[in-house]
């Protein structure tokens, strides 16, 4: 198949983007670059890429989700069979600052590729959606079936925006279009703004963050490597229309992780721990993947002190060996 990934140059997307080229599969990426993180580390991401041995499936556009007349032109340039949507402006304490950007790029983007989707009959529609748009549901773990209209911040709304757009368009022509609500997602590559990088910071830079809420909020930890496979799985099954829960199923206390990745480093952390809880913060994330499991043959296998440890030695190599 011949797949667009939206987002290639990010996190996850640059890691669906080596695994659908490993598997033969020919890849259209697009990106834009943005500078929510520094930009060159995206442009490292995809020099990657250009690396591997099946390369030549692969094609790269640079450009903005919310210029129509460039996303037509990726459309008629190439015979697109499947679309993973991965871009986005990501980040849900930074949406609360800049909600009329996040609106415009989440789903005035996911807009104009949902028409292109219709317009060159496309087979298979997977969108990136996001634990977030579960708020502090009182149903634990969380079920697909929720209502999830209690979204806490601009970023999980525009998110759960684009899933409802994915409905209307199913139902009116017949799009296949699968929503994947992705849980704290960590690993080699991962944002400088989330987490597990802030830890790695912290263990060997010394650089001081915010333990919120003390470190007592449940994540359902993830590793990217388990996203790509719910991913890849998502984008060979059309569905109709459906939502998963693409997760781990074992949540784990923020202060756990922390000292796990203290037990691995040989080194405690200095974080500056508060009781203070962010208005836009969960206080817990906890995927029920029975769904995933059955109809795609999801199967999380990463264990999350094997996940800290990938981490941790990517950052070793790849973070502090370039400083």
């Amino acid at each position: 198949m011949k797949i667009l990934v939206t987002g290639i140059a990010g996190f996850i997307g640059s890691h669906l983007a080596h695994k659908l080229l490993s598997m033969g599969h020919s890849v259209v990426g697009l990106d834009n670059y943005n500078d929510y993180y520094a930009p060159h580390v995206k442009r490292q991401n995809v020099a990657a890429l250009q690396l591997h041995s099946n390369a030549h499936l692969l094609a790269l556009y640079e450009g903005d989700l919310r210029d129509e007349t460039f996303i037509q032109g990726i459309f008629q340039q190439e015979a697109i069979d499947a679309i993973a949507h991965l871009g986005a402006m990501a980040g849900v304490r930074n949406s609360i600052d800049y909600p009329k950007l996040y609106m415009d790029v989440n789903l005035t983007g996911t807009l104009y590729l949902l028409n292109e989707a219709v317009k060159h009959n496309i087979q298979n529609f997977v969108f990136a959606s996001t634990s977030s748009v579960y708020g502090n549901t009182k149903q634990i773990p969380f079920l697909e079936t929720d209502v999830c209209d209690r979204v806490l911040a601009p970023y999980a709304a525009s998110k759960r925006a684009c899933e409802m757009l994915g409905f209307t368009y199913h139902h009116l022509h017949k799009l296949n279009f699968t929503g994947l609500r992705f849980f704290t997602v960590y690993g080699e590559r991962g944002r400088p703004d989330m987490m597990p990088y802030k830890i790695m910071e912290n263990i060997f830079k010394g650089t001081v963050f915010p333990l919120y809420n003390h470190g007592q909020m449940l994540r359902d930890w993830t590793y990217v490597e388990d996203i790509v496979q719910g991913i890849t799985k998502a984008i060979e099954k059309p569905l109709g229309y459906e939502i998963f829960n693409i997760g781990r199923g074992e949540p784990l206390l923020l202060a756990d992780f922390v000292q796990i990745a203290e037990e691995l480093a040989g080194k405690e952390t200095t974080l500056a721990s508060t009781s203070e809880v962010l208005k836009a913060d969960m206080l817990s994330t906890f995927a029920s993947i029975e769904k995933a499991q059955k109809m795609l043959g999801y199967q999380p296998i990463t264990d999350v002190k094997v996940g800290v440890a990938k981490l941790m030695d990517w950052y070793k190599k790849e973070v502090l060996l370039d400083a």
